[in-house]
């Protein structure tokens, strides 16, 4: 099975300064500008891009102990017999001394890196997306303890009805807009080095010595003096 692997850190636990108004005929619902702060959870996940379901875990920290802890809840709850192909980001829990301990005890792991700045591609990152848009941006979290219930009713509400990621793009349009893409910034990249070459020769003419212009002054003040 294939897992999508990430964490969604310093997630807030924010309270509004006064309660807000409901949505009315006419009326948008409203929330106040300014917020207390009570605390931050984070959100381990591991998402099944077979079946749209997800393991999470809320954890105070995001340091490689706490990746390793949410490791054995993955091993703990997928059946025996599975070999497990683990899709993560290059942060630095990931391959930590440790971490890569632990996988060399667990020969049904295998982790697979996404490329340096794409983190993006993690399909888990679309179900934070969801968490963030559905149940966290204008939530009113009293306490950490309120956060975390909110996350785990969000989780198992997720796992009661799974679906999976469905890729619609088409592969070609995309890879075409790419190409695209990289013809224009070759072509932004090229007028810039010609400018710069203008603006370096124009420099050197401004700043190379007139020939002759000592001598002549040397000349012009002989005969003012005369």
């Amino acid at each position: 099975m294939v897992l999508s692997v990430d964490e969604k850190s310093q997630i807030q636990a924010l309270d509004r300064t006064q309660p807000g108004l409901p949505l009315k005929a006419g009326r948008c619902g409203t929330m106040t500008h300014d917020y207390k702060r009570n605390g931050t959870t984070t959100l381990f996940a591991a998402l099944d891009v077979l079946d749209g379901r997800v393991i999470g875990r809320c954890m105070q920290r995001h340091r490689h102990q706490e990746f390793i802890r949410f490791l054995n809840a993955i091993e703990a709850e997928i059946p025996a017999g599975k070999i497990i192909h683990v899709i993560l980001d290059n942060y630095g829990p990931h391959k930590h001394p440790k971490t890569r301990a632990w996988l060399g005890r667990h020969p049904r792991f295998t982790f697979h890196y996404t490329p340096t700045s794409a983190s993006w591609l993690n399909a888990v990152e679309g179900f934070f997306a969801k968490l963030t848009k559905r149940r966290l941006r204008r939530g009113v979290f009293c306490s950490i303890v309120d956060l975390q219930a909110a996350i785990n009713r969000f989780l198992r509400e997720t796992n009661d009805d799974p679906k999976p990621f469905v890729w619609t793009a088409d592969p070609d349009k995309i890879i075409a807009a790419v190409r695209r893409g990289h013809q224009a910034l070759d072509s932004i990249h090229s007028h810039v080095r010609h400018y710069q070459m203008q603006a370096s020769e124009f420099v050197a003419c401004v700043q190379a010595p007139v020939s002759g212009s000592s001598g002549q002054g040397r000349r012009r003040g002989r005969r003012n003096d005369g």
